[in-house]
C-alpha cells in the first residue's frame, strides 16, 4: 500500500513552518506499518532528494494525507485532481471555508478548527517526540565601522560567516548589542542582553562586546576580527587570552575549514574548559581610575 503525506512544505512556492514539518512527520509515523510504503513530499528547497507536490507520480497511491495548515486555494485543489484515484484525507488542518473546493475535495477532514468554530482538536505537533539536541548560537555582527578605512573587511567576513552559518546544524539567533527601549526587537537594558547570552551554547561574533560579554556569560565565543591586520577584537582576545580568527583566514580559500575547526573547538571540551566565566581579580584600568579620582 502506497501512502503519500503532503502539506504546505510540499509545494515549491508554498511555506514550511516547523509546525507543518513536525505534523507531517507525526502523520507519517502513525501510518507506517507492515505492507505500507509511506512517502513525504517536500519542496526541493527543504529536501533536494524528495519528491514535491508537482514532481511526484500519483500512480499507485492508495491514500493521500494532507497534514497541518489551512486547506484552501489552488495548490491544495490541484492535489485532488492529481490524486483523483486515491482516498484523500486532511488531518490537523484549519478549514476557513468549508465550501472551498480545496476542502470539499477531501473524503474526510479531521480538523483542528473549522470556520472559526471553537470545537477543535489538538494540533498534530503537540505530541512530537523530544527534539534532537542542537547548539543554540547567538550571532553578533559588527556594523560597518568606517573608521577603519581601507582595512575594513566586514563585507567579506560577514558573507563568509553567513554562508557557513546557513549550513550549520544549530539554532541560530541574530543578536544586536544595541540597547533600544523603544523597540521590542532589541534589549531595553544591558542586563536583558546579558540574560540572552547566558542561555546560549556558543556566540559567533565580529564585535568586541560580543567577545567580552559572551565570555563574561561563560559561553565559548567564535570570534573573528573583521579588520585586516587586527583591531580591537584581536586586541581584546590578547588581553583575555582567548583565540580569535583574522579576516584573511575566514575569507581565504580555506575559510570554511577554518570556521569548522574553530566551531569544533568551541563546542568541545577544550573550548568550554577555557571559557572565562567571570572577570576575577583587580582590573588595572579601574584601579588607575580610582587613583586619578583620589589624586583630584
Amino acid at each position: 500500500m502506497r501512502i503519500v503525506v503532503a502539506g504546505w512544505p510540499s509545494f515549491i512556492d508554498g511555506e514550511a513552518t516547523a509546525g507543518d514539518v513536525l505534523a507531517m512527520a507525526q502523520a507519517a509515523e502513525a501510518l507506517r506499518g507492515p505492507g505500507r510504503r509511506v512517502e513525504q513530499l517536500f519542496s526541493p528547497v527543504l529536501d533536494a532528494a524528495a519528491e514535491s507536490a508537482t514532481s511526484v507520480d500519483p500512480l499507485g497511491c492508495s491514500l493521500l494525507v494532507f497534514a497541518c495548515g489551512p486547506v484552501r486555494g489552488r495548490q491544495v485543489a490541484e492535489l485532488h485532481e492529481r490524486f483523483a484515484g486515491a482516498r484523500r484525507i486532511a488531518v490537523g488542518v484549519s478549514v476557513p471555508d468549508p465550501a472551498d473546493s480545496a476542502a470539499t475535495g477531501f473524503h474526510r477532514i479531521l480538523a483542528r478548527d473549522t470556520g472559526g468554530s471553537t470545537a477543535a482538536t489538538a494540533d498534530l505537533c503537540r505530541h512530537c517526540p523530544d527534539p534532537v539536541p542542537v547548539p543554540v548560537v547567538g550571532v553578533v555582527l559588527a556594523p560597518g565601522q568606517p573608521e577603519y578605512g581601507a582595512r575594513r573587511r566586514h563585507d567579506g567576513v560577514h558573507a563568509a560567516l553567513e554562508d557557513w552559518l546557513t549550513g550549520l546544524d544549530a539554532a541560530r539567533l541574530p543578536l544586536d548589542t544595541r540597547i533600544d527601549p523603544r523597540d521590542w526587537r532589541h534589549a531595553a537594558t544591558a542586563d536583558q542582553f546579558r540574560a540572552v547570552l547566558s542561555r546560549l551554547d556558543v556566540v559567533v561574533t565580529t564585535r568586541l562586546h560580543g567577545l567580552v560579554l559572551g565570555l563574561g556569560a561563560g559561553v565559548p565565543v567564535l570570534a573573528v576580527d573583521p579588520v585586516a591586520g587586527g583591531a580591537k577584537v584581536a586586541a581584546q582576545s590578547s588581553v583575555l587570552g582567548w583565540p580569535v580568527l583574522d579576516a584573511d583566514e575566514v575569507t581565504g580559500p580555506q575559510g570554511r575549514a577554518v570556521l569548522e575547526r574553530a566551531w569544533r573547538w568551541c563546542t568541545g571540551a577544550a573550548g568550554r574548559a577555557r571559557t572565562l566565566a567571570d572577570g576575577t581579580g583587580a582590573d588595572p584600568v579601574l584601579e588607575a581610575l580610582r587613583e586619578e579620582a583620589a589624586a583630584v
